[in-house]
């Protein structure tokens, strides 16, 4: 009898009327992903605009790539994004974004798949052995849901060599037996690049061009190489990169002051406090910018946002 409820369900599920009433119940009894696949680009959208300061390319790479995977029903390959930029630019934030979107339990969904080197892959000795670990578990999960996320971060401290064992899965030609990758989304987060990235916003803003001139077209290139010839890089000389198997390399840009004080005033609302314009100043004026001359560039982004409101509160 038990062997036959899932058939009935999904029977039960063709007829409209009955769909809300058994979706649930049918999704107890199955395992497919696709129970959980409840992506919304209109909300990621509204969220990425809301939510992320002084990030339009960011926000418009995003929006415009997931949004553009999600509608091919039959993809040639994996989405996969690689962030780039400093510490506290809303790298990590977006990556969340991202998989709060596209299930319905979010982040906690047993879909998305996150890996920290210095947790998963501590010891450079033993990259052999991570190597498979990876390929076994990455396959794995591809099996189990055609549909899983995985996000890489702190790449910059990922070992040399390790990434690469995920190139099979990453390209068109490939095959991978009993496995559907080709509806996979693949996130890298890591600050190489941050550099090149600094100098060009920097010179943009040297020369009296608005922030919001600088388009996706100036920095894929020049972050692509940084990041290829980083040698702290986990991308540092990688087939992933030379195969062109990064659908987009995502660039996030240093925060001036003003949007530092932008992710005040958010914090301070979600905290019921959104007149607190002392502490917003207060926390704007705290931070750390650089370079010497014109101080433009926090250098921690909204990273120490939090603990310094609690301070000034």
């Amino acid at each position: 009898m038990l062997a036959v409820l899932p058939a009935l369900l999904l029977l039960l599920l063709s007829s409209r009327p009955a769909c809300g009433v058994f979706q649930k119940l049918y999704c107890s009894f199955s395992d497919s992903c696709d129970c959980d696949f409840k992506p919304s680009v209109r909300d990621l959208e509204w969220d990425l605009y809301k939510n992320v300061f002084g990030q339009h390319l960011a926000q418009d790479l995003v929006s415009e790539e997931v949004s553009s995977f999600l509608l091919n029903k039959s993809p040639d390959r994996p989405l996969v994004l690689s962030f780039h930029g400093s510490s506290g630019t809303g790298k990590t934030l977006v990556s969340t974004m991202l998989g709060n979107h596209l299930y319905g339990s979010a982040m906690s969904s047993p879909f998305v798949h996150q890996f920290v080197p210095t947790l998963h892959f501590p010891s450079a000795e033993l990259v052999a052995q991570y190597r498979e670990e990876l390929k076994s578990w990455v396959k794995g999960n591809l099996t189990a849901c055609a549909r899983s996320v995985f996000i890489f971060d702190e790449m910059e401290k990922m070992p040399a060599g390790l990434i690469d064992v995920l190139e099979p899965f990453l390209g068109p030609s490939h095959v991978v037996f009993r496995t559907n990758y080709r509806k996979a989304i693949y996130v890298f987060i890591s600050t190489a690049g941050q550099e090149a990235i600094h100098r060009l916003v920097l010179e943009n803003r040297l020369a009296g061009r608005d922030r919001d001139e600088i388009k996706a077209s100036d920095l894929q290139e020049v972050v692509q190489q940084s990041v290829y010839s980083n040698k702290t890089s986990g991308l540092y000389l990688s087939s992933i990169i030379q195969q062109n198997l990064i659908t987009r390399f995502v660039p996030f840009l240093p925060l001036t002051r003003t949007h530092v004080e932008r992710c005040v005033r958010a914090q301070l609302c979600q905290r019921g406090d959104c007149n607190r314009d002392d502490v917003v100043e207060a926390v704007g004026g705290d931070m750390t910018y650089d370079p010497a001359e014109g101080h433009y560039f926090s250098t921690t982004g909204c990273k120490t946002v939090a603990a310094k409101i609690s301070f000034f509160l």
